[in-house]
């Protein structure tokens, strides 16, 4: 049987693949077309040309593009594979094939920064030696001569601020990486996360009351990353030492790969289910996503087998893989995962949805004892 793709390590919707470095595909969210307009507008002045607002422009976008390589060359080094690198608009994001622990987590997160202060180090020593160093109060206004020590002063920036210690930036991890020496993982990350939301809320407080309003888009971006990580932690810490047949549904449909779409559907109206394993005879071929079913019917209509809108490369877990190892699969592009013993027999299924129930009833099982 050819070999499955996970779901969980497919790319990131909404983005577009602009190459490859160093076999990492590299790709552009559509949210960043935002920096991009916004790099242009503040460029544009009457003593800096088109040509240098071009080349500054460039220069940011790779000193971010470089840093996130500075993280994926050390994941390397490690043995952790990136799976590809997103550009977002107030920075990159570089996906690993499975999350660093502990030192390993410390280093990848110091690699990314460190780069953006070698380059911004190369550039001052450069205009120190050729004497070109323009006045600091004089790089407000974006000229020609000021490029390079701009460029310089971009990349100190991004040094500084990947530095703050708050989800998700670099800081936040080197935080978290430096408390999970000496604490448990998931506690670890919890304070990094709060210290995350807490720093994100002032930022956006300093915004609202200076009326930066990018400080304030940066300040939502780092609250909704600090909150996320820890409802993930939090998530991880309910489910650990759990396997996964304790909270997979047993009650579940099937659909026969000859079945038409119109079948699917009435399926999934007379039935609360979302997703349907496809089967020929006792073995799976396939799963029919609920989004899926609809597009089909639309294009291809009714009477339509389910086999043209299935997916094949669906996501298989075995029945005793521990519960918060498969919090982040669930999390990604897939949102179901069909639970399966070593001889490929379909024992169950587990969604985001019925995952998220089970750590409810954890956590309130919890506050009842306590």
């Amino acid at each position: 049987m050819p070999e499955r793709q996970d779901p969980s390590q497919q790319p990131l919707s909404g983005s577009i693949s602009i190459g490859k470095i160093f076999g990492v595909p590299i790709r552009l969210h559509f949210t960043f077309l935002l920096l991009l307009v916004f790099l242009v507008v503040n460029g544009i002045s009457d003593k800096q040309s088109g040509p240098f607002t071009a080349i500054y422009i460039v220069a940011l976008f790779a000193s971010v593009l470089l840093h996130e390589i500075g993280h994926t060359l050390v994941a390397r080094h490690y043995g952790i594979k990136t799976l590809e690198i997103v550009m977002f608009p107030i920075g990159g994001v570089s996906r690993p094939e499975r999350l660093p622990k502990g030192r390993q987590e410390l280093f990848i997160s110091l690699a990314g920064p460190l780069v953006n202060a070698l380059i911004a180090a190369a550039l001052i020593i450069w205009l120190w030696v050729s004497g070109t160093f323009v006045p600091i109060q004089l790089l407000k206004e974006p000229t020609n001569e000021n490029l390079a020590e701009r460029i310089a002063a971009g990349n100190l920036l991004l040094f500084l601020f990947n530095l703050l210690p708050a989800y998700p930036m670099d800081g936040g991890r080197i935080l978290r990486a430096a408390l999970a020496l000496r604490k448990p993982e998931n506690e670890a990350t919890r304070i990094a996360a709060t210290a995350g939301r807490r720093l994100a809320a002032l930022v956006i407080l300093i915004g609202l009351l200076s009326g930066n309003f990018m400080l304030v888009f940066v300040g939502v971006f780092v609250y909704l990353g600090a909150w996320q990580e820890g409802t993930t932690a939090r998530g991880r810490s309910l489910t650990s030492g759990f396997p996964v047949r304790s909270a997979m549904i047993t009650d579940f449909r099937t659909l026969p790969h000859g079945a038409s779409i119109k079948e699917a559907a009435d399926l999934l109206l007379s039935t609360s289910q979302h997703d349907f394993p496809v089967v020929h005879g006792e073995q799976v071929i396939g799963l029919l996503h609920r989004s899926a079913l609809m597009r089909a019917m639309m294009s291809e209509g009714p009477e339509a087998y389910v086999s043209t809108a299935m997916d094949r490369d669906f996501l298989r877990i075995p029945p005793d893989t521990d519960l918060s190892e498969i919090i982040p699969k669930l999390s990604g592009p897939a949102s179901v995962a069909l639970v399966m013993d070593d001889q490929d027999r379909l024992l169950g299924l587990l969604t985001s949805e019925n995952l998220s129930e089970f750590i409810m009833l954890r956590q309130i099982g919890q506050f009842q004892r306590s």
